[in-house]
């Protein structure tokens, strides 16, 4: 018996409820509350075999854009399939071509690069704004009231139990 591998599904517009019907006919699935991400179950061999086989099953049946492992690996990461456009996937090969390597590396380090010029981004942006209450506050009127933030969003979030 081939193992089960969870898969997180992107759309790029919400699923109709016709196609969630038909879809739901031969697959395991759960919907989110805009029906643009869905969470789908899938027996493969792998989880890379468990993404080609969904994407090639609901390609012509749902507006997908990206398909993921919704667990990392043992090394913490998850596996993307990307459906590249015609023109970008030439101009992929073409670069891998011409750094010698596969195109699924380039296209990794193309994107572990964007993420982390997009953490860096975050963490200025961050620092930009602690900087400019500093001007009007003094670092323990910040802390506190970052804590007391954090601890009202917290108490929202989580039910209250008896």
């Amino acid at each position: 018996m081939r193992p089960c591998h969870a898969v997180e599904i992107l759309l790029t517009r919400p699923a109709n409820p016709r196609e969630l019907r038909y879809i739901r006919r031969n697959t395991w699935l759960a919907v989110n509350a805009d029906r643009t991400r869905l969470l789908a179950v899938q027996r493969a061999r792998n989880p890379g075999a468990a993404l080609h086989q969904l994407r090639r099953r609901l390609e012509a049946r749902l507006p997908l854009d990206v398909l993921s492992t919704h667990y990392p690996d043992r090394r913490g990461q998850v596996l993307l399939n990307v459906a590249l456009a015609p023109a970008t996937g030439r101009a992929l090969r073409r670069d891998a071509a011409a750094l010698g390597q596969r195109p699924q590396d380039v296209l990794r380090q193309r994107v572990i690069t964007a993420l982390a010029r997009e953490e860096e981004r975050r963490a200025r942006h961050l620092k930009d704004r602690f900087d400019r209450l500093l001007t009007d506050h003094t670092p323990e009127e910040v802390l506190a009231g970052a804590i007391a933030l954090t601890h009202k969003r917290r108490s929202h979030s989580s039910p209250v139990t008896p």
